[in-house]
């Protein structure tokens, strides 16, 4: 049997509000990461772990993907709700993450709530880690996630970045 050529993968740049952004999509559409200019080392180090085989090329995304990404940034907070993700990840990274995706824009989670949203409660730490492993910033809303006393903790690219967009969900945010 012959081996499956190597997945290529597109890297688009996309201007934003809060700074460019670095748009990665698969075949089909699906994205398979999207961080900030500047993050760019993390971004290929998740990549590399969720797609170590693939090949990556610059290029513009898909339209759809590209309008959707602006139209959030734009002011349509759930214009990424519906956009396609693929990823690697442990199955519990991807409950995680599939938990980050059920937190509406304007709202906020615990890692607490997080870790009780997928059946496991006790797994606080845990779930703050596949949070932090995240590799599609925004789109996988980690953002949304809030430390036990309503702060803002940690966030890849920047708690001024995390602060901006929960304030553009409509969050408010001290």
């Amino acid at each position: 049997m012959m081996p499956m050529p190597p997945e290529t993968l597109t890297l688009d740049r996309v201007a934003t509000p809060v700074g460019e952004v670095l748009l990665i999509t698969g075949p089909g559409g699906a994205v398979r990461a999207l961080d900030f200019a500047g993050y760019e080392d993390r971004m290929h180090r998740l990549l590399a772990r969720h797609n170590p085989d693939a090949a990556l090329v610059e290029g513009r995304g898909p339209e759809a993907v590209r309008t959707a990404v602006l139209a959030y940034f734009s002011g349509d907070v759930r214009a990424l709700d519906a956009l396609p993700v693929k990823t690697g990840g442990t199955d519990f990274q991807k409950a995680v993450w599939a938990a980050l995706r059920a937190i509406p824009a304007g709202e906020t989670r615990t890692y607490g709530q997080l870790a009780t949203a997928i059946g496991s409660p006790k797994a606080v730490r845990a779930a703050g880690l596949a949070n932090g492993q995240n590799p599609i910033a925004v789109i996988v809303p980690c953002h949304r996630v809030i430390g036990a006393n309503g702060t803002l903790t940690g966030y890849a690219g920047g708690l001024e970045r995390k602060r901006w967009l929960l304030a553009h969900e409509g969050v408010a945010v001290a």
